[in-house]
């Protein structure tokens, strides 16, 4: 996977320097040649509700074993949050002391510092904003452009004119800040870079020596060379909606005694030189940010060895499902499929595709699957779910529409967010790699069908499809979309007698409420040898407050059922029965909805 997600960065030709990184920046404060503030300018998209700023692609960035080694206040260059930048701050226990033109000044002037309890927020802001002013500064000696920002800096009338401007904007204090000067941005430039290559090694000097002495060189696991491992790795971000930290969590870390062995310390457990760890969290962070989708509780993202069109994308279909305005997912996934065994689509016929699943836990990246395969296979696995999730519609009127996978996984649960993680990996890996569906979500999906029989509620087509599945791939060659009068199973036709019965008491009584679905069907589903005979005896008496014609259509249709179940009605039934017993039900409902109630009264008179 690491070696994979190495190869995704260096085809995608994403920064992978360690010490460089993409950062999304909302502001930036421009500046004239000799350093006079102009303005405050907001960047990216400025009319969007979530603007997340412009994407700088190179910008400096220490991690966090740094920023500890270098020491109290350490920040980032020439990019950092507004406060810290600009002492832009809107928490309550500074706003009153910044708002004091004249203890503003004292501040940027660093001047006040003295005077503050160590505890104060105040002085644990203005050591940072002096830190990051001390980097520009000492950067500035060296490169010619940034001197005007230097100067900035350096004058607390242009500092508290652009923090006064930052609030006027309403600039969160965490937003990203750079600076503009006369028009162009000094983060894209390139002289600054050698210069920071050489901080970056100054603080990596300050690094105490292991107990061991020096880490020894290791075979990394991302490129197989012979490396000297990087004893910490950058952080993932993207991962905060899914239980992950907003500054971002560790993929690769041994931070606790029981993960350490062969006395080797932090990442010389699992070696990956920094280089090859800047580069996996690259990609990563990369494919987290333009290709990956939410499913409840996770993030699943994935790509492929060639590059595939937008639209033919096999998974984004099946997260989709089918929308009126688009070709059915499944007809897509089928065309696709034939063309590419036609030898028409050379081009991805040798592809392969990688997926993987992730969420966050208490600061670390959860790898909840992975998954790798051919792309035509994958293509295959997708048009193989959504026909083994075909079911008729509640309507009978043909087949309900393709489910969007999200529809699927909420089918198993009241809420979305209820349905575990872990769950919902195994099934979009059931989905993709078109694997068996597990008892344990059978067991979900009966329960919930359950409870909307019982209460009333109109039959889930996506909960119905997938209890289809799961028979479908466990071999049922019977098991159809639409009702099979001959399908093999006695538990089938008991769901089937069930509906019957109920359609009886309908006509016979109308709607009474808590009907004999209502009380029963709970209890049938499970042992139907307790329960049917005595509802066929109940349904006699119904059958004879009908109309003499459509009660002789009714029960020569009791008597197709019965004798499709055969000589003894089943005593108990097994999880996978009672899906069948759910199916038959619902097929059988389905079809007699289908049946216009003009010709159900000609056929009885006829």
């Amino acid at each position: 996977m690491l070696h994979l997600l190495d190869q995704y960065a260096q085809t995608h030709n994403l920064v992978v320097e360690p010490g460089f990184a993409p950062k999304d920046v909302k502001w930036a404060v421009d500046i004239d040649k000799v350093g006079h503030y102009l303005e405050v300018q907001e960047l990216g998209d400025t009319d969007s509700r979530k603007n997340p700023g412009r994407t700088f692609t190179t910008c400096p960035e220490f991690s966090q074993p740094e920023m500890i080694r270098a020491g109290k206040g350490c920040r980032h260059f020439l990019v950092d949050s507004a406060d810290v930048v600009a002492l832009h701050w809107r928490g309550k226990p500074a706003d009153p002391w910044l708002a004091d033109t004249e203890a503003f000044d004292a501040l940027a002037r660093r001047e006040a510092l003295a005077s503050l309890p160590e505890d104060d927020p105040v002085l644990v802001l203005a050591v940072k904003h002096t830190y990051f002013v001390n980097l520009i500064l000492a950067a500035a000696k060296e490169i010619p452009g940034l001197q005007p920002v230097a100067d900035l800096l350096s004058d607390p009338a242009s500092l508290r004119a652009a923090s006064r401007r930052l609030a006027q904007l309403k600039a969160k204090s965490t937003d990203k800040v750079t600076f503009s000067v006369d028009g162009a941005f000094p983060v894209e430039n390139t002289d600054w870079h050698q210069w920071w290559r050489r901080f970056r090694s100054s603080i990596a000097d300050r690094r105490p020596e292991p107990a061991g002495g020096r880490a020894t060189l290791a075979v990394c696991m991302a490129t197989g060379e012979l490396v000297k491992p990087a004893m910490t790795h950058p952080k993932i971000v993207g991962l905060a909606g899914v239980g992950g930290m907003p500054m971002g969590d560790v993929l690769v870390s041994f931070d606790k005694e029981a993960f350490l062995s062969y006395g080797l310390e932090q990442g010389a457990n699992g070696a990956v030189s920094e280089q090859a760890a800047a580069s996996y969290r690259a990609a990563l962070n990369h494919l987290l940010k333009y290709n990956s989708k939410r499913l409840a509780n996770t993030i699943t993202t994935h790509w492929f060895a060639k590059s595939v069109p937008a639209d033919e994308d096999p998974l984004a279909w099946l997260e989709a499902g089918s929308d009126e305005t688009e070709l059915a997912a499944q007809r897509r996934a089928s065309a696709l499929l034939g063309a590419i065994r036609l030898g028409e689509r050379p081009d991805l016929a040798d592809n392969f595709y990688y997926g993987l699943t992730l969420s966050g836990a208490a600061g670390r990246v959860m790898v909840r699957d992975w998954m790798e395969g051919k792309f035509d296979w994958l293509v295959a696995n997708v048009n193989a779910w959504f026909d083994d999730l075909a079911i008729v519609g509640r309507d009978g009127d043909g087949l309900a529409k393709n489910p969007k996978f999200l529809a699927v996984v909420g089918s198993l649960a009241r809420e979305l967010g209820d349905v575990p993680a872990p769950l919902i990996a195994r099934l979009w890996r059931v989905a993709v790699n078109c694997e068996p569906i597990p008892e344990s979500i059978l067991a979900q999906a009966l329960h919930r069908c359950r409870a909307a029989v019982i209460a009333g509620d109109p039959p889930n087509h996506a909960r119905m499809g997938l209890i289809k599945a799961l028979n479908v791939r466990k071999g049922d060659r019977d098991m159809k979309p639409i009702l099979n009068e001959v399908h093999p199973s006695p538990a089938y036709h008991c769901g089937r007698l069930m509906a019957v019965m109920a359609a009886i008491q309908y006509r016979a009584l109308g709607d009474v409420g808590a009907g004999l679905v209502q009380r029963y069907y709970a209890a049938a589903s499970a042992t139907p040898a307790l329960v049917l005979g005595r509802l066929a005896r109940t349904s006699q008496f119904h059958l004879n407050k009908l109309d003499p014609g459509l009660s002789r259509w009714f029960d020569t249709k009791v008597a197709g059922v019965w004798a499709s179940i055969g000589d003894q009605i089943p005593t108990t039934l097994s999880l996978e029965e009672q899906s069948l017993f759910a199916l038959g039900y619902y097929q059988q409902i389905a079809a007699d909805r289908a049946r216009p109630a003009a010709a159900t009264t000609e056929e009885t008179n006829g």
